[in-house]
């Protein structure tokens, strides 16, 4: 009853927000002499917050228009090159004839498969990180569904399909690419490699990169993990899981709803969150609208949240945050044991925040001691000083202190295998010493 509720509070607050953006037109037209005054000012400021508040915000465009290379601009298209019922691949293609007048030659670049969270909002919250790796990369990234748009006769989306769906896009980008899970699919990602190292697959990445990851949760609980293992599976089954309503496309699919998801991200920070949003008033009624426009971009990304499919929130949270089947080794893939020990030839880089409030400190570093045969020389562990979750992948930070190691790591594993096709490929200049 909660979905309906939320869809009828919805639909009931519909009118006051037409009458508000209508009010606030009205009062910041120049035609209106009250407009300038003080008093229209705050009128018109408190019709914009009731309307930011109120109203549903939808999926968030990409806006990923050109990237920079050797001070030339080249364009950039996002363009879907895969897709299932759950999620598709969308690849950043870059403009090649800018390419080639920026340097001058033609060149191939490393590409990052970037794995986006299932947790809630959309990979788009990765904009900032996509943008980072343009100008080297040729970029890949996993865009999520919301589940409440994807009808109940495409069946279900759990956690093993999940590890399928990672598996199916590293044979896509195909082999020697750069994969990585930011956060939520630190677990998923890891198992989908072990598997595939198991198998020989000709596809593995030459690298993976974990970002705040909850590969071992029992390392430095955090807030979100002590309340998974506080309450039961049953506790979450019962109180987490609603049915989606009619008119959504995905009417009478069982999810776990993107605003609880969205509520529970408030909470943890709600005096800086109800603070923001006094600071927004105050910069309407100011003028700032400079500070306006930082504030309407971020929370245009954070109000924007999608549903997740009930069997795949409960496997992980069973899985992943309260029977740490990863990090036992137990965890089981379609009647197959994931063995992180099989990986032996994928470069393993992990990254962590100081003051990760979400993924503590030695979540991410247990993915080191999982895959106990890939040799010393290609595992790097770096934990980035003054940052929390978000500032692991996004931020000033993130983009003068970690995404220039992480270009390097990608780089020394390209400029490996570019030298090996060559030998390969030119096996009469290859002499012994």
């Amino acid at each position: 009853m909660l979905y309906y509720a939320y869809e009828l509070n919805h639909a009931a607050l519909a009118p006051l927000r037409e009458a508000a953006g209508f009010g606030k037109k009205l009062l910041e037209s120049p035609l209106n002499p009250f407009a300038q005054t003080f008093g229209g000012r705050t009128v018109a400021a408190a019709f914009d917050l009731f309307e930011s508040m109120t109203r549903r915000y939808g999926k968030p465009q990409w806006r990923l228009t050109e990237t920079t290379v050797n001070g030339y601009p080249v364009a950039i298209k996002d363009r879907a090159i895969w897709q299932r019922p759950f999620c598709q691949l969308i690849h950043f293609e870059r403009d090649k004839n800018a390419l080639l007048k920026a340097r001058g030659k033609v060149q191939a670049d490393p590409r990052v498969l970037i794995i986006a969270p299932l947790s809630g909002h959309y990979a788009t919250l990765l904009r900032r990180t996509v943008e980072s790796f343009l100008p080297d990369h040729e970029v890949y990234v996993s865009d999520w569904a919301d589940a409440r748009e994807v009808p109940v006769i495409n069946g279900k989306f759990d956690l093993n399909d999940y590890i399928d769906y990672v598996i199916d896009m590293l044979h896509v980008v195909g082999p020697n690419a750069n994969i990585v899970g930011i956060c939520q699919p630190g677990p998923p990602v890891l198992a989908a490699i072990s598997l595939m190292s198991e198998a020989r697959d000709p596809d593995l990445p030459a690298t993976m990169t974990f970002m705040g990851s909850p590969i071992d949760p029992r390392e430095s609980p955090t807030v979100p993990n002590k309340i998974a293992m506080e309450r039961s599976y049953d506790w979450f089954k019962d109180n987490a899981i609603y049915t989606v309503p009619f008119p959504n496309r995905g009417v009478m699919r069982r999810v776990y709803p993107g605003f609880l998801q969205l509520g529970g991200f408030i909470s943890m920070n709600q005096e800086r969150h109800v603070n923001a949003h006094k600071d927004y008033f105050n910069h309407l009624v100011e003028g700032d609208c400079d500070s306006v426009q930082k504030h309407r971009e971020f929370y245009d990304e954070y109000l924007a949240v999608l549903d997740l499919t009930a069997e795949f929130y409960l496997q992980t949270i069973r899985d992943v945050f309260q029977e740490f089947k990863l990090p036992k080794r137990e965890l089981m893939h379609r009647g197959r044991l994931v063995k992180p020990e099989a990986i032996t030839s994928v470069a393993l880089m992990t990254v962590e925040g100081e003051n990760d409030d979400i993924s503590g400190i030695g979540q991410t570093q247990a993915a080191h001691d999982l895959c106990t045969n890939i040799p010393t020389a290609m595992k790097i562990d770096y934990i980035q000083p003054g940052v929390g979750h978000y500032g692991v992948f996004s931020g000033t930070r993130y983009r003068t202190e970690i995404q220039p190691r992480m270009r390097e790591f990608y780089l020394n594993y390209f400029n490996r295998e570019r030298e090996t096709q060559f030998q390969l490929a030119n096996p009469h200049l290859i002499h012994s010493s």
